[in-house]
Formats: structure tokens, C-alpha cells, sequence
């Protein structure tokens, strides 16, 4: 099987810091991969509300994660405190990819690169949208 490959965008238009609950931490005594990716949701809910909106309020529209990807580079320990980054690529009419870039704030070592593809909902129709102007405005300064 091929590696996924992430590559980073260009910007990074958000960034927070996490720390590693020890609810976070797997038998093998590190950060698991199920914890990681519910990291990478906080930070997403913490960026859309930063800008005043949620996941289910996007100018209108919800988010629909269409797919997820997770490349590791380093473990991560409970009490380290990790920065992660948002940027975008990739949009569409619909959509795009929210890009992250996971990094250990004390030595700046690369913990994870991660990707989440996303798609603008309306749910009280049911059916996919365009995506809000107001979002993309976010990724174009």
C-alpha cells in the first residue's frame, strides 16, 4: 500500500494550543491515533468559533466531514502541549480540505499532518450547497 502524503499549504490561518489528557494516551503509552483525531476537532470547532461560527453554522451551511487522513511523525505524551495549525487548499464549489499541521510547542518537533475534506450541508433539505463566501474569505488574506 502507497503512503498518504500531506502537503502543507503555503499559510496557516489559525493556530492553538492542546494538551494531552491522559485520557488521550493508549496502551502503548503515547498519544493514540482515535485521541489525535479528536484533537484535530477541537481545533477546527475552536477556529470556526473564533470567526463566529460552528459546525452546524457556516454563513447557513453545516460541515460534513467527507473524509479524514492522519500521517504520523513523532509521538506525543500525556502533559505535552501541542500547537495546531488550520489552513486550506483544494477548494471546490462545495467544499475543500482543512489542512493541520500538529507540533509539540516545547522543541517544535512535528508530531502529525492531517487532513480532513470537508462539504457545506444544508440540513433542513438535505442536500449539499455551495460553500459559503464568508469561508473562503478566511483562507484568501
Amino acid at each position: 500500500m502507497p503512503r498518504i502524503h500531506i502537503d502543507l499549504p503555503d499559510t496557516f490561518v489559525y493556530s492553538t494550543e492542546i494538551s494531552v489528557r491522559i485520557t488521550d494516551i493508549n496502551y502503548g503509552g503515547h498519544l493514540g491515533n482515535d485521541s489525535l483525531v479528536s484533537l484535530l476537532h477541537e481545533a477546527r470547532a475552536r477556529f470556526l468559533q473564533q470567526h463566529g461560527f460552528s459546525e452546524l453554522s457556516v454563513g447557513g451551511a453545516g460541515i460534513i466531514v467527507a473524509d479524514a487522513a492522519v500521517v504520523y511523525q513523532a509521538e506525543a505524551f500525556f502533559g505535552d502541549r501541542l500547537r495546531v495549525e488550520i489552513g486550506g487548499q483544494d477548494f471546490s464549489r462545495v467544499g475543500g480540505d482543512l489542512v493541520y499541521r500538529v507540533s509539540n510547542v516545547e522543541g517544535g518537533r512535528e508530531v502529525a499532518r492531517a487532513k480532513t475534506g470537508i462539504v457545506f450541508f444544508d440540513y433542513g433539505k438535505r442536500k449539499v450547497r455551495g460553500a459559503p463566501p464568508e469561508f473562503r474569505a478566511l483562507f484568501e488574506a
